[in-house]
């Protein structure tokens, strides 16, 4: 099962975190269940409930809804094969939908980027122009700027996939990883590794460096315009609409980066602890983000509290 050569490969098989005891299956998996349930039910209550209340219907709350998507569609290609490796001992994932995965984690990833750009865009464009903010930022800009989010990765990650379709598989078909990426896969390639490689960095440099180089010059001048406010509550004022949308993006982008920086100075993970690292800042920022939305978004937080004030108001009637 372990090797094989060119011809022969049909399936791959989801290692997920290699040297853990069979005695530890059935818990981690209902651990990734419930996560797999908080994302699902966090990022679905989050759509239904900007859909359901008018009030929301801002720019900010699509964007919202967006990364609601994002998040609800990455938990949804990469948990339940993981799920069902440590529940039913049932690690093999075909050959075509092992690639099919892979294309969904990366396009879900670049959309993601993208529409954290639109919502830097929309913070730097709140605090430096407050009284053209609504003509200029409307709920159609913010629904072209999110499509094209979506649509802008999904022909290039067609050609990283297939690039790497090419590859000859001549040694192992063991994915040390608990979805199949595309490090992962290429690592089990034995020709033309490096040509595919290449290519999928520089995707990655573009779909993921170029964003957070926008977001981090939007948040800059936002600094700027912040200190230039004369009075400590304007500040704290002006600071507060950032937090949630400050939040979301440090804790997408954070984990990733100090990954990369460890890379590029030359230390290096175990392999379990990588895969660890991996499953943190790719499902983590999925199951928090409803949290930040609903308790650090003024907003939405209003209107939860006068939803159930007035549940409570109807039912104490009732009694």
């Amino acid at each position: 099962m372990m090797f094989t050569n060119v011809t022969r490969i049909k399936d791959f098989f989801i290692v997920g975190f290699p040297g853990l005891s069979p005695d530890y299956y059935i818990p981690v998996s209902v651990v990734l269940f419930i996560l797999y349930l908080v994302i699902v039910g966090g990022n679905i209550f989050i759509l239904v409930f900007v859909k359901c209340e008018s009030s929301l219907h801002k720019p900010t709350y699509l964007i919202f809804c967006h990364l609601a998507m994002t998040d609800l569609a990455f938990g949804t290609a990469t948990l339940p094969k993981i799920i069902s490796k440590y529940w039913f001992d049932d690690s093999v994932i075909s050959f075509y939908g092992c690639f099919v995965q892979m294309y969904f984690v990366h396009f879900l990833g670049a959309a993601h980027s993208f529409i954290l750009m639109v919502m830097a865009l929309d913070r730097s464009i709140a605090v430096w122009a407050p009284l053209r903010y609504t003509a200029v930022f409307s709920n159609t800009t913010v629904s072209v700027l999110c499509g094209v989010s979506w649509i802008l990765p999904l022909s290039w990650m067609v050609g990283i996939v297939v690039d790497a379709l090419t590859l000859p598989f001549c040694n192992s078909n063991m994915i040390l990883q608990c979805y199949c990426d595309h490090i992962a896969i290429t690592r089990l390639g034995c020709e033309n590794v490096r040509e595919v490689e290449v290519v999928a960095v520089a995707g990655a440099m573009f779909f993921l460096l170029v964003p957070l180089g926008f977001i981090l010059f939007s948040y800059f001048i936002i600094i700027v315009a912040v200190i230039r406010i004369s009075n400590s509550e304007g500040r704290m004022k002006t600071l507060s609409t950032c937090t949630p949308q400050l939040l979301i993006t440090f804790i997408y982008y954070m984990p990733r980066c100090f990954v990369y920086l460890a890379n590029i100075v030359g230390f290096r993970f175990s392999i379990p602890v990588r895969i660890i690292i991996v499953m943190l800042y790719s499902l983590l920022p999925a199951a928090i983000n409803p949290i930040i939305y609903c308790f650090k978004t003024r907003d939405i937080k209003e209107n939860l509290k006068s939803r159930f004030l007035v549940r409570k108001i109807n039912t104490s009637s009732k009694t």
